[in-house]
């Protein structure tokens, strides 16, 4: 399952300009298998950021206009053009998730594993790893190819996993009203 549920229930997203004018995030999931190799990510996207399709370039979800506006501020943009941010969301941001595969590796290529996998955050949030963020990856290896891995390719998985993942996060996620108080999803910006 995958949007809000479990860890992925209160986040949010696009939160530079506070809660609410924040989108929902959520948690999610992606894995691709290239020969006999499998990585696979699961990602709960929680971050001060705005998320892009980086296949596409499109913003799919982040800060609002206005807290009842579905039109996106563009975040990075807004702040490349000099506007004067008036009050960031200090707390409750980070971005985890996990990175696994079904390699066997050593700490070192575990650890490398993980820090590639960063890269499809890089590639899906923006801005990331900002000073309110806490953003953590984890690897895991389950040993079940004993052939050398291929760091070269398993690198490359990991990074794009990541980013498909946390792309699903967002758009699996499910709108939320309470009182006057809303955080839609991507969804609702799909006409």
């Amino acid at each position: 399952e995958q949007g809000c549920v479990g860890a992925g229930t209160g986040a949010t997203v696009g939160k530079l300009w506070g809660a609410s004018r924040a989108m929902k995030g959520g948690v999610g999931s992606a894995a691709l298998q290239v020969g006999p190799w499998v990585v696979g990510a699961l990602v709960v996207c929680n971050a001060v950021g705005d998320v892009v399709d980086p296949h596409t370039g499109q913003l799919i979800a982040g800060a609002r206009l206005s807290p009842h506006s579905l039109a996106l501020a563009n975040t990075v943009q807004t702040q490349l053009s000099g506007a004067a941010v008036p009050g960031a969301f200090t707390g409750g941001n980070t971005t985890i998730g996990v990175v696994g595969c079904n390699a066997r590796l050593t700490k070192s290529q575990a650890k490398r594993l993980a820090q590639v996998g960063h890269d499809g955050w890089a590639r899906t949030i923006r801005p990331v790893h900002t000073p309110l963020d806490g953003d953590t990856l984890f690897a895991l290896a389950t040993a079940r190819v004993n052939d050398e891995p291929d760091m070269m390719l398993l690198s490359t998985l990991a990074a794009e996993v990541v980013a498909l993942a946390t792309v699903q996060a967002v758009q699996q996620a499910q709108g939320l009203r309470l009182g006057e108080a809303w955080w839609p999803a991507a969804r609702d910006l799909i006409t």
